[in-house]
């Protein structure tokens, strides 16, 4: 073997670089999914609706991630990462242009929905299942690294765009966002340019191949469990995460503390993803994935109880460490049993199910607060949400059992 060639093995020093450069277009293309968070008591405000009209922005944004994570996902399959990071850089900037220039609520979410959520979808699933070809004893913690860009996204853009609400109004701020994501994002492109050995393919697909054996379901029967778990515990997630700023602002503390909240919830997230990285290529994604579910119920549950505003940032904190692993646990079972050259398609499906269920579930919060006055049975809600995504996991996770895990396998010498 080259030196040329072993510089770009798996779980090789470009590899790392790789997820290290990565990381920082998914922080930057991740902005869709937390800007209009922010915004959303302006919103409410300024186009004088409801607390449910003023969630149909970010509804639509998860709509367009969703599509934008399949989309992109299947253009990386086909031609590699760069081409969906140069699409997503002109989207973004072409919609939160167009979102500073809107004068009514449906410009405002149009934009979101056929620009933003697109140009977002770029930077989660196809840099996950980029990142995914690139390790195999790391793979769990490289996949998670990767995907703790949009919740990095959650610590720095809240800040920044709270900051740029107050100094310079929302239009400006829309304007900044534009700019940053082009000067950002394009001239990091040409770096992806590289794409795994055919080599490296085949050996994940031939092992791929036998662990689904093992596990006794289809592609297909597996690719559909994973979307209806995903959406179910991405409906449960969105109570806290799109609602903290306003219910922080209902209950009198101001929409900046809900900010600072939303801030904690990811910063705590990340170590979370981290930290389940560490555990799946330990134990493997499926027995990681229903931890992360049934910690995620108990967080909930919390929420329930507690209203104070220590109290809340504590439980909030609670939230973002509970949770913050379940999403890329998706990805990391994918790759555990699906064949590698759909990675990108397989992931970008069941990750535009978890946007969809963000969606569905921000949404329907907003209109359960508008029906009862009150964020309680909004949470409820969302306990029950993900007492179906614990279902779903705990009984694909006995399955799995039958079978040696994958990732002791991945851990073998030569592997």
């Amino acid at each position: 073997m080259s030196h040329a060639t072993d510089r770009y093995q798996p779980d090789s020093p470009y590899a790392w670089l790789r997820l290290a450069i990565a990381l920082v277009v998914g922080t930057v293309a991740c902005v869709g999914s937390w800007s209009v968070v922010v915004v959303l008591p302006a919103m409410q405000g300024e186009f004088e609706t409801l607390r449910a009209g003023a969630s149909l922005p970010y509804t639509f944004a998860m709509l367009g991630f969703g599509a934008g994570n399949i989309i992109m996902g299947r253009v990386a399959d086909r031609y590699g990462i760069m081409v969906p990071i140069i699409a997503g850089a002109l989207l973004l900037a072409a919609g939160y242009t167009a979102a500073g220039l809107s004068h009514s609520l449906w410009q405002f979410t149009l934009a979101h929905g056929l620009l933003i959520g697109l140009g977002t979808g770029a930077g989660f699933s196809p840099l996950i299942s980029d990142l995914s070809h690139w390790f195999r004893r790391h793979r769990g913690l490289a996949v998670v690294c990767g995907a703790s860009g949009s919740y990095l996204a959650g610590v720095v853009w809240p800040q920044v765009i709270q900051w740029g609400l107050v100094n310079h109004g929302w239009r400006a701020t829309h304007f900044g966002i534009a700019v940053v994501a082009l000067v950002v994002m394009l001239p990091l492109a040409p770096f992806f340019r590289r794409q795994p050995a055919a080599a490296t393919l085949a050996a994940d697909e031939a092992h791929s191949a036998g662990a689904r054996g093992d596990l006794g379901l289809s592609p297909n029967q597996l690719q559909l469990l994973l979307c209806v778990a995903g959406f179910a515990c991405c409906v449960a997630m969105a109570m806290p995460q799109v609602h903290i700023v306003a219910y922080c602002g209902d209950l009198g503390y101001g929409v900046a503390r809900g900010a600072e909240m939303l801030s904690l919830m990811m910063l705590l997230g990340i170590i979370s993803r981290v930290g389940s990285g560490f555990i799946a290529d330990r134990i493997g994604g499926t027995l990681t994935l229903a931890l992360g579910s049934l910690m995620q119920g108990v967080a909930l549950f919390l929420y329930l109880w507690f209203d104070g505003l220590q109290s809340l940032y504590i439980v909030s904190a609670i939230f973002g460490l509970f949770q913050g692993g379940i999403v890329p646990m998706y990805a990391v079972v994918i790759r555990e049993y699906m064949p590698a050259k759909q990675a990108g398609m397989r992931i970008g499906l069941v990750m535009s199910m978890t946007v969809l269920g963000m969606a569905v579930g921000g949404y329907l919060s907003g209109v359960i607060f508008d029906y009862f006055n009150s964020y309680r049975m909004a949470f409820l809600n969302g306990l029950a949400w993900n007492l179906v995504n614990l279902s779903v996991v705990c009984w694909l996770m006995l399955r799995a059992r039958r079978a040696a895990p994958p990732a002791q396998l991945a851990a073998e010498p030569g592997r």
